[in-house]
């Protein structure tokens, strides 16, 4: 379990890099605001909140990263508490999106299945 735990982990990691490459990078690029559904003004004016946004994405993705590095570096109490971290700030983010508004439950599932399965997984492969 633990190892499922660690793969769903490093996908939820994987995403986030994605959504920051999303909002940091490619914000106002047609294809992202088609995908944020949002207009070349708005993406303009939201730029730097998105910017933002896209780095916290990428911290979330780092602290996992570093935990899964810590369990192949043998210290598997550092890297499931990093992973726990990470992975349940994921977690917690996306239940956010989610009470924002039923038309952000795709974003929201997608933010948060993920880690919320490897968080649930890694767990009960740590306890047993």
């Amino acid at each position: 379990m633990v190892i499922a735990g660690l793969l769903l982990a490093g996908l939820a990691a994987l995403f986030h890099v994605y959504v920051f490459y999303l909002e940091s990078v490619a914000w106002t690029h047609e294809r992202t605001r088609a995908t944020f559904r949002t207009s070349v003004e708005e993406a303009a004016i939201t730029r730097p909140l998105a910017f933002n946004q896209g780095f916290y994405n990428l911290f979330l993705a780092t602290i996992v990263v570093v935990g899964l590095i810590a369990f192949a570096a043998n210290a598997p109490t550092v890297g499931a508490t990093l992973v726990f971290a990470g992975a349940g700030s994921m977690v917690a983010a996306g239940l956010v999106l989610l009470l924002s508004g039923q038309d952000l439950a795709v974003a929201a599932l997608s933010q948060l299945v993920s880690p919320l399965l490897a968080v649930i997984l890694l767990a009960v492969g740590r306890l047993f």
